[in-house]
């Protein structure tokens, strides 16, 4: 494994952030993107970051979250971290029963509540496609993910 995805693993934890450290984020992104491809900086990004195949700043966090959440859906990751997530049931018979959803547990404080793994995951989770939730190969949950991820970004 190299450094730089060793250094990746801690990004999830800056899901939630303001936009404006965010924004920071992505224009070193954009930077390095564009010192890679040899861009002007009047160029537009994101034929650049598309060409690239890299996530935009916001997609990466979403995308590293998901991975944590697929690890401990399917019992791929540490008991300390699959016992922050609870597969949904519903109280009686519905067509959401075979969906493989997470119960989103309520937040008191609205600063650090949503950026909690116990709300977040569930809350990204539950918003992909059935299919790419239903998914239990690793491999191709990734590639599958990391496809809905770029089109949703640069759509």
């Amino acid at each position: 494994m190299t450094k730089a995805v060793k250094d990746d693993n801690c990004n999830s934890l800056l899901y939630g952030i303001p936009d404006k450290d965010l924004s920071k984020l992505q224009r070193i992104q954009n930077s390095a993107a564009r010192l890679i491809a040899r861009s002007k900086k009047q160029n537009h990004i994101t034929p650049i970051l598309q060409e690239l195949h890299w996530l935009p700043v916001n997609a990466r966090i979403q995308y590293k979250v998901l991975l944590l959440t697929f690890n401990a859906v399917h019992g791929l990751s540490p008991h300390y971290i699959s016992e922050l997530i609870t597969p949904y049931t519903p109280t009686r018979s519905l067509r959401s029963s075979s969906q493989l959803l997470l119960q989103v547990p309520p937040y008191k404080t609205k600063t650090y509540g949503k950026r909690t793994f116990a709300f977040s995951a569930p809350t990204l989770w539950n918003s992909l496609p059935a299919t790419l939730r239903s998914q239990i190969n690793p491999d191709l949950f990734k590639s599958h993910l990391k496809t809905h991820l770029l089109t949703k970004s640069f759509l």
